[in-house]
């Protein structure tokens, strides 16, 4: 397969600058999760949303922070619980004597930047609230289209299904995640520096914006310019084609997730200073990409051991 060459232009200076400055901050409060730093980088760039799911006390909530404050954009946070209500996240119409009228008070998710923190904490009434924002970029209430900041950008934190008070996800809310990440445990050193540094929070609290939302829209006016070649594409679609026909998947990719795939990839590529995808950037995604959307029999193993099987089965051109 062959490359087409870098362009090194593609960024100005102080923008590829500032978001490598940002990655390196997001790296400096969340200690030794550089791949899952650059996933959620990825995420942002690729006008995607992201899903960080793992045990309490990882970092989860810690990495959506952080990523928030160092985007520099305005930010909301929702903590999905069992009596959350749809109007608690899209906003209510309340009757004004004076005007005669009701008048529409927004909710938390008129941010450029939502974390819903525990989302699966909330039954499927609150979670589905979100599927027309984070589909359409828009949200109707009463008959009225409301549209959302630019960028918009969903965080969404969730737990283990198998943890008491979990409500799982539902497919087609999944599916609107670019990609979902699994933190797990520190290595010794950076657990080490964590139990020895300062509260996590504080350090979130002090930490300076390095981007804009002006920024955001031109990082993403030039992932949409990162070249993926046409063997590259079939690629993607030899992924695609395997993973319906694989041993043990029950529903296997959708085209939207070979979009997902292509856009995250170029948005990956852009973060490590290319002009051009590789397929090195498709199969470090793929299973953040894929494993939230392929549904296996209950005996075939789990989703991310299929993942790496469909890799496997598909070589590169």
């Amino acid at each position: 397969m062959s490359a087409q060459p870098a362009n090194p232009d593609m960024l100005p200076d102080d923008l590829r600058d500032a978001v490598q400055r940002a990655q390196r901050q997001v790296n400096s409060l969340v200690l030794g999760k550089e791949r899952a730093v650059r996933f959620a980088f990825t995420a942002l760039l690729s006008d995607g949303h992201l899903l960080i799911e793992d045990l309490p006390g990882l970092g989860k909530t810690t990495l959506a922070h952080a990523l928030a404050a160092t985007l520099g954009l305005g930010f909301q946070r929702v903590q999905f619980t069992s009596d959350l209500l749809p109007s608690d996240i899209l906003g209510v119409s309340v009757y004004d004597a004076q005007a005669g009228a009701f008048a529409f008070h927004r909710g938390p998710v008129f941010a450029h930047v939502l974390l819903a923190d525990e989302i699966n904490r909330a039954p499927p009434r609150p979670q589905s609230a979100l599927l027309e924002a984070m589909a359409e970029h828009q949200v109707t209430v009463d008959g009225t289209t409301y549209a959302l900041p630019a960028p918009f950008f969903v965080i969404a934190t969730q737990n283990p299904v198998d943890l008491a008070g979990t409500y799982p996800l539902p497919d087609s809310q999944l599916d609107r995640f670019l990609l979902r990440l699994h933190l797990g445990y520190p290595d010794p050193g950076a657990e080490r520096e964590l139990l020895a540094g300062a509260d996590r929070r504080d350090l979130i609290a002090q930490a300076l914006p390095l981007l804009g939302a002006a920024d955001v829209l031109r990082l993403r006016e030039a992932v949409l310019a990162v070249h993926a070649s046409d063997a590259l594409v079939h690629y993607v679609q030899a992924l695609l084609e395997r993973s319906r026909h694989q041993a043990g998947v029950r529903v296997g990719l959708s085209p939207r997730a070979g979009i997902a795939l292509l856009r995250a990839a170029r948005a990956h590529a852009l973060l490590l200073g290319r002009g051009h995808v590789l397929p090195d950037d498709i199969q470090a995604l793929f299973g953040a990409v894929a494993t939230h959307r392929l549904v296996v029999d209950g005996d075939a193993g789990d989703e991310a051991a299929m993942a790496q099987a469909i890799l496997h089965a598909v070589a590169v051109d």
